[in-house]
């Protein structure tokens, strides 16, 4: 199939909501650091702090009279909804957005002040858009698609446009965050028109890489649940017209975690005291992965820096996360005996190093297991410390990569109890609303005593939960049956390192 993107891009009408291209900055504190320029697309600078309303906009233009009177529709979490209220209120039309009950208050706010009229509607992206469909139907309203749509994905591309006349000539390679696909598309498709030699990288979050598995497997593959915290590019499935475009014009994909997608924003907040949002922050992420893989093409590398919405509530939790990301941090467990004096000869082998955590509880009188936070500068200074610990005979266990160790455990050594008895450990997210803990606990049920619980939320759609049962061996089916029917996503935990070191 022939879409001719580039002609659709040229023709493409973001100028009127944009008439200056956003800027391509040199991140200066990151290029010298990797020894390699990476310059910043930043998206982040338009009115709705996103990409999104290249797309947005450009489709409304794109429709009739007749179609323009009868009002448009979106569903969408965040910033797709930001960017068809605003070209709505440009174009003095109908707007209205479904948004799912789980949306953070920043992004429901913003789009209220845009004029657009709001429904909250289920707990996830799916229950919005199911709704979104229904209302299109019954009220004539035009459906505004987030990504799968040739003049959305045409008005990305318009950001390639700009690269190709804002970058120097020699510029090797695009790193473009991949939720559902359109902006990835967008791009590739009119940067390996113009300059085919150009590389076009996706970026994909660990726990949200449907386009990565898709085009493994040749064909649209639909992820059973997806990460929580780059929200911006939690999509289960990618769109039939972004699938073909990206087996068409995609060179590589790289994954990352979520430390390294803070540390990312903390690196673009170092260059430009902007904080990104997690998805915003994806290619920065990406470009440091593919440089230390030794995976960066000859040239200077741009980076789409491609949204900033983010909830102040979250920040917290990317600070606390980023020092990990950077490898500037390793959490470590390490055994000693729990003996007078075994804690001063434990301080003593840590030195000078700044600790920044420091958590110990007595446990029993044979050992003591201590969690320790510590600044380090480099994979090859942790290989010595835990060398160094070895050596005075101490057991020393590296949980620095261990989400369980990081999401919760750190903030309950000394949870173990000698009274809790065939003691199972399960991990839950559960949708993020006034009265979802209450409503998680009732679903739980009464039949298994609680012997463990700790609850974090850091201003995402969806509560974590590590949570405690004292079930019998003889019951563990029932237990699972009963997991299986609340509907939430789960883990089993109990065997995991950082349990069974410091909670078991």
């Amino acid at each position: 199939m022939g879409y001719d993107l580039l002609k659709r891009a040229l023709n493409a009408r973001v100028a009127d909501v944009l008439p200056e291209p956003t800027p391509l900055d040199r991140a200066t504190n990151l290029s010298e650091r990797l020894g390699h320029t990476v310059l910043l697309k930043r998206e982040d600078l338009t009115p709705v702090f996103s990409f999104k309303l290249r797309g947005a906009y450009n489709r409304i233009t794109a429709l009739t009279p007749s179609e323009l009177a009868r009002g448009v529709i979106a569903a969408s979490a965040g910033n797709h909804a930001q960017g068809v209220a605003f070209a709505a209120l440009r174009l003095g039309i109908r707007c209205r957005i479904v948004m799912p009950r789980t949306t953070p208050s920043i992004k429901v706010a913003a789009v209220r002040r845009l004029g657009a009229q709001i429904d909250l509607a289920g707990d996830s992206y799916s229950d919005a858009a199911e709704l979104c469909a229904e209302l299109a139907r019954s009220t004539g309203a035009v459906s505004i698609p987030p990504y799968d749509d040739i003049d959305v994905i045409a008005g990305q591309g318009t950001i390639g446009l700009e690269i190709l006349r804002q970058a120097p000539r020699d510029f090797g390679s695009i790193f473009v965050p991949i939720g559902g696909g359109g902006l990835v598309s967008g791009i590739a498709a009119v940067v390996k028109e113009l300059r085919p030699q150009v590389r076009i990288i996706g970026v994909h979050a660990a726990s949200s890489d449907a386009m990565q598995r898709s085009l493994r497997e040749k064909r649209r593959v639909r992820l059973d649940r997806v990460g929580i915290f780059a929200d911006g590019v939690a999509v289960k499935q990618v769109g039939e017209l972004t699938f073909d475009l990206c087996q068409r014009y995609l060179d590589d994909i790289v994954v990352v975690s979520t430390d390294e997608i803070c540390a990312a924003i903390q690196d673009a907040f170092e260059d430009t005291r902007t904080v990104l949002e997690p998805a915003g922050a994806l290619s920065v992420a990406g470009v440091k992965r593919a440089h230390a893989a030794g995976a960066l093409a000859p040239g200077p590398v741009v980076a789409i820096a491609s949204g900033a919405n983010v909830p102040f509530a979250k920040l917290g939790y990317v600070a606390e996360r980023a020092e990990v990301g950077q490898l500037r941090e390793a959490i470590l467990v390490v055994t000693i005996p729990e003996v007078p004096g075994a804690f001063l000869d434990f301080c003593r082998v840590i030195g000078d190093r700044s600790v920044t955590e420091f958590n110990y509880r007595l446990g029993s009188r044979a050992a003591a297991d201590v969690f320790l936070g510590v600044e380090v500068t480099s994979a090859d200074e942790l290989r010595t410390l835990a060398r160094l610990f070895e050596a005075k005979g101490y057991r020393c266990d590296d949980l620095t990569h261990d989400d369980l160790a990081k999401t919760h455990v750190r903030h309950m050594v000394g949870g173990r109890s000698a009274s809790a008895k065939d003691e199972v450990l399960y991990s839950f997210e559960f949708p993020e609303r006034p009265g979802a803990l209450l409503e998680f606990l009732t679903s739980l049920g009464a039949r298994w005593n609680i012997s463990l619980f700790h609850y974090r939320n850091h201003g995402s759609a969806f509560g974590r939960v590590l949570c405690g049962l004292e079930v019998p061996a003889r019951e563990h089916g029932e237990l699972i049956a009963a997991l299986d029917a609340l509907g939430y996503p789960y883990e089993a935990e109990t065997q995991s390192p950082a349990a069974r070191l410091l909670l078991g």
